[in-house]
């Protein structure tokens, strides 16, 4: 959850997906771009240059998420039929347009990214924080001809009040949270409310293969345990994430695990296993309404 919401409503242990499914999982592709001037913290070459310094070479890795791992997350998710929900910086809407139509007329999800990767709520006040909403999901909202539902900030960090702007902005859903393994609903005062759809990092190519510098066989393989897990050890309902960076496993080294990871998916028994996007997740958590109790 967020730090201002004032009520927090969470799934009793009833709570299904749709179908009857114990286990939701979400295929993600967090579409990154920064802003002019502007390039990653860090890059392929695993340190920062000193501070002041343009990092030309991350600038450039971070490009291969338009020029080609966008285009390759796409041509997967077609492969199997299966939806994305895909996090879009809003200076994406201005310098490639083709790719955030293309993603939107595919019928995936466009989830709101903040303007650019350095454009993080947590630093800016509250006046910056309704301004950089009301930008991306402009940007989003006159390409592609619909407003985004969802946000999904920088780092997946927001700030104390911004799932509250984002909610009085209306947005249906966040994922600026990650204390819980299925989707909640926050309020506000005044009536406000906005789902929390928390974003799982068990499987994430970013921090397992730029962080901690492993394999793509090993993001399989954490895939393979947590799945296994959910469906032969736990007995509650569950949500998954699997999570890749267009720039990053957008590759051909590192995409044939999307590519495993939802064909192995897609053959499980659908009366276990739901797939679908955050969005329909949200909808659906408010579609249970009588299924959620207030938390302590």
């Amino acid at each position: 959850m967020t730090v201002e919401a004032d009520r927090v409503l969470r799934p009793t242990e009833a709570f299904r997906w749709p179908g009857g499914a114990r286990v939701a999982i979400v295929f993600n592709v967090a579409y990154e771009g920064w802003s002019e001037g502007q390039a990653p913290g860090i890059g392929p070459m695993g340190n920062p240059l000193r501070p002041g310094v343009f990092d030309a070479n991350a600038a450039s890795w971070a490009l291969y998420g338009p020029v080609k791992g966008i285009w390759r997350g796409l041509e997967i998710a077609a492969r199997h039929g299966v939806r994305l929900s895909v996090m879009t910086n809003g200076v994406l809407a201005e310098k490639w347009p083709e790719t955030v139509r293309a993603i939107h007329r595919a019928g995936h999800e466009v989830v709101a990214h903040s303007y650019g990767m350095d454009v993080i709520p947590a630093y800016l006040d509250e006046a910056q924080q309704r301004e950089n909403i009301r930008r991306t999901t402009g940007l989003i909202a006159d390409l592609t001809g619909e407003a985004p539902r969802g946000w999904i900030s920088p780092r997946g960090t927001g700030s104390a009040i911004h799932a509250r702007l984002l909610a009085e902005a209306g947005y249906l859903h966040h994922g600026d949270c990650n204390d819980d393994d299925l989707p909640h609903l926050e309020r506000f005062g005044g009536g406000a409310e906005i789902v929390g759809v928390p974003l799982t990092m068990d499987v994430n190519d970013l921090p397992s293969a730029v962080r901690y510098g492993n394999t793509a066989r090993a993001m399989l393989e954490a895939f393979e345990d947590a799945f296994a897990a959910l469906i032969g050890r736990e007995t509650r309902p569950a949500m998954l994430d699997v999570t890749i960076h267009a720039h990053v496993y957008g590759r051909p080294a590192g995409a044939w695990v999307f590519d495993e990871i939802m064909r192995r998916v897609r053959a499980a028994a659908p009366e276990e296993v739901w797939t679908g996007t955050r969005l329909e997740a949200a909808r659906h958590l408010l579609a249970q309404r009588e299924a959620l109790q207030a938390s302590p």
